[in-house]
C-alpha cells in the first residue's frame, strides 16, 4: 500500500527549537490540571526562598550586637560604657537569644516548607506525566490511519518515552529551580542594595560577564543535547529494525554490516553527546570559579573603601565609620556568594530547559493533530423483521441488523436492513492530492458475493478496501453500502459492520480466548471455541499448555505465522459481520493448512458479502467476480472462466506468461 508522505518541509526528530508560545501553553496546561496542589508548591517554593535569604540578615544583626557588646566593655576613656564581659554580656544577651530563636525559627520554617515541596513536587510530576501520557493515547486514539502511515513507530514511540522523561525534569526540576531563584535573586538584590549600593555595582559587573559566558556555553550545549536527542532516534530506530529483522540478518549473514552499520551511528550518537556534556559540564566550573573571583574581588573592593575612609551608600542613606563598614562587608560577602550561586545553579538549567520545551513541541505536534473526522448521523442498530417486512429496533442481539436513518429534512426515521450490498460509482483517489492511486474505479457486489481483486503490488487492491472501511475519504465519486452514501454513515458503525484478515497478523499481550474475543467483545467463550473451530485453529489451539488460557506475548511470537493467521481467522469469525474482507489471509499459511483453512473461510463467507485480494490465483478461481487492477484501474473483470477466455492480462497472470509481481 503507498505509503502516505508528510510534507517536504516536515522536520522529523527532535525538533532545533521548542515553538513559540511552549512554555505558556505548557505552564497552562499544568496549571489548569493540578491547582490546588500547583498552589501549594509554588507557596511553599515562595516560603523557602525567602526564609533561605532572610537568614542572610542575622548575620548583620548578630554582628551589630557583638558590636554593641564590645563597646559596653571598652573602657570610658575609649568611648565605652567600662563594663565588665559579664555585665557587657548580660546587656546584649537578650537581643543574642531573640535572634537565635527567631533564626531557629526561620530555618525550622524553611526545612518544613522545602520538604513539602520536594514531596509534592514529585507528587505533581507523576500525576502530569500520567495526564499527558492519557492525553496523547487518547489523542492517538481518534487519529486517521494516514497519520501512522506518514510518521516512523520510533518517533512516535519517542514521544511516550525521551520527550516525556525531558518533560519530566523540567517539571520536577527546572521550572521549580528557576522559581526559587528568581524569587531568591530579586530578594538578595534589595537585600545587597540595602548593605551597599557600591559593592552590589561589583556585583552587577560580575553578574553580567556571567550571563555572557552563560548564553555562549550553555547555547552550544543547549545545541549538541538537541543532536544528541536526534541520534539517539536514530540509534532506537535503527535497533528496533534489526531486532524485528533479526532472523534475515542471520540468514543472510549480515551480522558483520549491521554491526558497523551501528557502529557509525553510535559513533554519531557518542560524538553528539560527549560535546554536549562537555559544554554542560565545564559551565558550572567556569561559573563557579567566576563567583570566587567575585567574592574576592568584593572583599577587596569594600576592603578598600573602607581603608580610604569612604562613606558607605545604600538605599537607606550614607552609613559613616570604619567598623561599620566592615560589619557591611562581612555581610555582604554571604549574600554575594548566595546571589552569584543562584545564577550559577540556574544557568545549569538551561539545557534541561531546552530538552524540556523541544519536547514539549513533540508533545503539542501530537495533540493539535487533525482527528479523524466523522460527519456521519446514520447508526447501525439490532432489529426484528416481522411477517410484513416491517422492520422495528430492538435492544436485544437478534442476529439481525439495520441502518437506523434520520432524515433531517422531515425528521423521520427509516429503517433499511444491513444486506452488504456495496457499489462505487467513478471512485478516485490518492494519498496525497497530487498523486492519483485509483482512477474511475466502478464495481458493485450484491449481497453474498464474492469480489477478488488481482494485480501486481500497487495495482490498488488494498486502497480500495481501505476506502470501504473509510481509512481515507475518495477524491471523487461516490460509495454507495445498502444504497446510503457512506460518508453519511458513522465510522464505527461502518467498520462494525465489516470483517477483515489482513495479511500481517496483530495479535495482543492476552490469552488466546481474549485475542479471539478482540473481534466482539462480547462474545461468549462458546462463542470464540465455535470461531476457532470455523477457522481450524482449535486443534492447534488445544495442544498448547494451557489452550485457550495461553498467554501471548510479543505480537504471537510464540506461535508460528500460519498459527497466529488461523486466530486472526477467528477473531474476524467471531465477529460475524456481514460484509468480509480478505487480504492475503491464507499467505502465510502452508498448502495442507491453506486447504483447511479454505474449507473454513469458504463456510465463513457463506451468505456473506467478501472482497478477497490474493497474488495466490488458484484462491479466487471460484469467486463470483474477479477484478483485475493495473495502475489504479480496473482492466478487466468477469469470473474465472470468462476472463481465461479472454486471453488478456489474467490470462497471462494464471498462464505463468507474465509475472504477477
Amino acid at each position: 500500500m503507498p505509503r502516505v508522505m508528510p510534507p517536504k518541509n516536515a522536520k522529523k526528530g527532535v525538533p532545533q527549537k521548542a515553538k513559540k508560545g511552549t512554555l505558556k501553553r505548557l505552564l497552562g496546561m499544568l496549571f489548569s490540571q493540578n491547582k490546588p496542589l500547583l498552589f501549594t508548591i509554588v507557596v511553599c517554593i515562595v516560603i523557602t526562598s525567602i526564609t533561605g535569604v532572610v537568614s542572610s540578615l542575622f548575620l548583620k544583626n548578630l554582628l551589630n550586637i557583638i558590636n554593641e557588646g564590645l563597646t559596653y566593655a571598652k573602657p570610658v576613656a575609649d568611648g565605652g560604657a567600662g563594663l565588665t564581659g559579664s555585665e557587657a554580656l548580660d546587656k546584649v544577651l537578650p537581643s543574642l537569644i531573640t535572634i537565635f530563636v527567631v533564626m531557629g525559627s526561620v530555618y525550622l520554617v524553611n526545612v518544613i516548607c522545602s520538604f513539602l515541596y520536594t514531596r509534592l513536587g514529585a507528587i505533581l510530576t507523576q500525576k502530569f506525566l500520567h495526564q499527558t501520557r492519557t492525553r496523547i493515547f487518547d489523542k492517538m486514539q481518534s487519529l486517521p490511519i494516514g497519520y501512522f502511515d506518514s510518521h516512523k513507530t520510533g518517533d512516535i514511540m519517542s514521544v511516550y518515552t525521551n520527550d516525556t522523561d525531558a518533560l519530566r525534569q523540567l517539571v520536577s526540576q527546572s521550572i521549580p529551580q528557576l522559581l526559587s531563584a528568581s524569587i531568591s535573586l530579586i530578594t538578595l538584590l534589595v537585600l545587597m542594595l540595602s548593605y551597599s549600593i557600591w559593592l552590589s555595582l561589583v556585583i552587577f559587573l560580575g553578574v553580567f560577564v556571567m550571563f555572557r559566558i552563560t548564553k555562549t556555553v550553555g547555547g552550544k550545549s543547549a545545541k549538541y543535547f538537541i543532536k544528541q536527542q536526534q541520534a539517539l532516534g536514530r540509534e532506537e530506530g535503527f535497533i528496533e529494525e534489526m531486532m524485528q529483522g533479526g532472523k534475515v540478518i542471520k540468514v543472510f549473514c549480515h551480522e558483520e554490516q549491521s554491526k558497523a552499520d551501528f557502529d557509525k551511528k553510535n559513533e554519531e550518537l557518542c560524538e553528539m553527546a560527549t560535546k554536549a556534556n562537555t559544554f554542560a559540564n565545564i559551565l558550572m566550573p567556569i561559573m563557579g570559579n567566576l563567583g570566587n573571583i567575585l567574592y574576592i574581588f568584593v572583599a577587596f573592593v569594600g576592603g578598600f573603601l573602607a581603608v580610604m575612609n569612604v562613606p558607605n551608600l545604600s538605599v537607606s542613606g550614607l552609613t559613616y565609620g570604619t567598623v561599620e563598614f566592615i560589619i557591611v562587608i562581612m555581610a555582604f560577602l554571604p549574600v554575594s556568594r548566595q546571589f552569584t550561586m543562584n545564577i550559577s545553579q540556574s544557568s545549569q538549567q538551561i539545557n534541561s530547559i531546552v530538552m524540556g520545551l523541544a519536547g514539549a513541541s513533540r508533545i503539542f505536534d501530537i495533540l493539535d493533530q487533525t482527528p479523524e473526522t466523522d460527519d456521519g448521523y446514520v447508526s447501525l442498530v439490532n432489529c426484528k423483521i416481522d411477517e410484513n417486512g416491517n422492520i422495528t429496533e430492538t435492544e436485544e442481539r437478534t442476529g439481525l441488523w439495520a441502518w437506523k436513518h434520520p432524515h433531517k429534512a422531515d425528521g423521520t426515521i427509516t429503517y433499511t436492513q444491513l444486506k452488504g450490498d456495496i457499489q462505487m460509482f467513478d471512485v478516485d483517489f490518492g494519498y496525497v492530492p497530487e498523486k492519483i492511486v485509483l482512477h474511475d474505479v466502478s464495481l458493485y457486489a450484491h449481497p453474498g458475493q464474492h469480489i477478488a481483486f488481482v494485480g501486481a503490488t500497487g495495482a490498488g487492491k488494498t486502497t480500495i478496501t481501505n476506502l470501504l472501511n473509510r481509512f481515507y475519504d475518495i477524491a471523487d465519486g461516490k460509495i454507495r453500502y445498502d444504497g446510503i452514501n457512506i460518508n453519511k454513515i458513522k465510522k464505527a458503525d461502518l467498520r462494525r459492520s465489516l470483517g477483515i484478515v489482513l495479511q500481517d497478523t496483530n495479535l495482543f499481550t492476552g490469552t488466546v480466548m481474549e485475542n479471539i474475543r478482540y473481534g466482539r467483545l462480547d462474545a461468549t467463550d462458546e462463542e470464540c471455541i465455535a470461531a476457532a473451530r470455523l477457522a481450524y485453529a482449535d486443534d492447534f489451539i488445544s495442544r498448547l499448555p494451557k489452550g485457550y488460557d495461553t498467554m501471548l506475548t510479543a505480537d504471537g511470537a510464540n506461535l508460528s505465522q500460519g498459527q497466529r493467521q488461523l486466530l486472526s481467522i477467528a477473531r474476524a469469525a467471531v465477529k460475524d459481520a456481514p460484509v468480509m474482507i480478505l487480504d492475503e489471509a491464507t499467505s502465510s499459511i502452508d498448502t495442507r493448512t491453506e486447504a483447511l483453512v479454505q474449507k473454513g473461510t469458504d463456510r465463513l463467507m457463506d451468505g456473506r458479502t467478501v472482497f478477497v485480494i490474493a497474488h495466490r490465483l488458484s484462491t479466487v478461481q471460484n469467486s463470483d467476480v474477479i477484478m483485475v487492477l493495473e495502475l489504479g484501474r480496473i482492466i478487466e473483470r468477469g469470473n474465472h472462466d470468462d476472463l481465461i477466455s479472454l486471453r488478456g492480462k489474467y490470462y497471462q497472470l494464471y498462464t505463468g506468461a507474465f509475472e504477477l509481481e
